[in-house]
């Protein structure tokens, strides 16, 4: 009864976990937009849509685009509440947990903006963010 689930040619199946997740089964403003299109091209010519779904849809379609560029607003200001933040953080110090587990502190001397995120530059060395444990004024 502990047998693993067999995959194809009798071997174990196995499966990846991962942290990004990939969502195709969402529908977009253009998924939407042929939907309507294609519903607009093969209605019945003796039972036409009438006007009011129409409009219903075409107001539906609007709400999705515009929630779209919403969203994308969002993220814009989010990264430069990220930057702005980092950048508050020059002349203090901090304390943080370097890559073997020890708890370092320094001054921080400068912010460095990447594509992985903003990172404080504390004696030469490039910190994450999220490293961060401890932030206060400078002695």
């Amino acid at each position: 009864m502990t047998e693993p689930v067999g995959g194809v040619g009798g071997s174990p199946a196995t499966y990846t976990a991962t942290t990004a997740v990939d969502r195709s089964d969402q529908m977009g403003k253009d998924t939407f937009l042929q939907l309507l299109v294609a519903q607009m091209r093969y209605q019945d010519p003796n039972s036409p849509t009438s006007t009011t779904e129409f409009m219903s849809q075409t107001a539906t379609f609007t709400q999705v685009e515009k929630l779209e560029e919403i969203a994308a607003q969002n993220a814009e200001l989010l990264a430069l509440q990220r930057s702005l933040s980092a950048g508050a953080l020059v002349g203090h110090s901090v304390s943080w947990t370097a890559e073997d587990g020890t708890t370092r502190t320094g001054t921080v001397s400068s912010v460095r903006f990447g594509g992985d995120g903003p990172t404080a530059v504390v004696g030469g060395t490039e910190v994450p963010l999220g490293r961060l444990s401890e932030i206060s004024l400078p002695a």
